[in-house]
């Protein structure tokens, strides 16, 4: 598992170092950054989170006790109060960014040659 997890963090190490991160750009160039590495990773967020949910619909419908479907079912509503925040979220940033039109620029994140 070690392995693994060190696999993983070296082949990131590039994104996390800033590696297109150039000074010149200054904190503009870095909230860019942190935009466009924001919009990669809310997408996956809210897949988990919906895989979760069905998960716990599974739960539900397999289990053979009152206190096991109870306990799927709290975590099913708490799955959909999770689910309704962030796409909730997600969608008021998006009008107050074409309300404000402060679209921002785009960033290149790094590609193998």
């Amino acid at each position: 598992m070690k392995k693994v997890s060190a696999a993983v963090a070296s082949s990131l190490l590039p994104l996390v170092a800033f590696a297109q991160y150039t000074p010149s750009q200054g904190v503009t160039g870095l909230i860019s950054f942190v935009n466009a590495l924001t919009k990669m990773v809310l997408p996956v967020l809210i897949s988990v989170a919906v895989v979760y949910f069905i998960w716990q619909v599974f739960v539900f419908v397999i289990a053979d006790s009152d206190e096991k479907k109870s306990k799927a079912k709290g975590q099913m509503i708490w799955g959909i109060v999770g689910l309704f925040v962030m796409v909730s979220v997600w969608g008021l940033v998006a009008i107050l960014v074409s309300t404000f039109g402060t679209g921002g620029t785009s960033v290149t994140l790094p590609t193998l040659p």
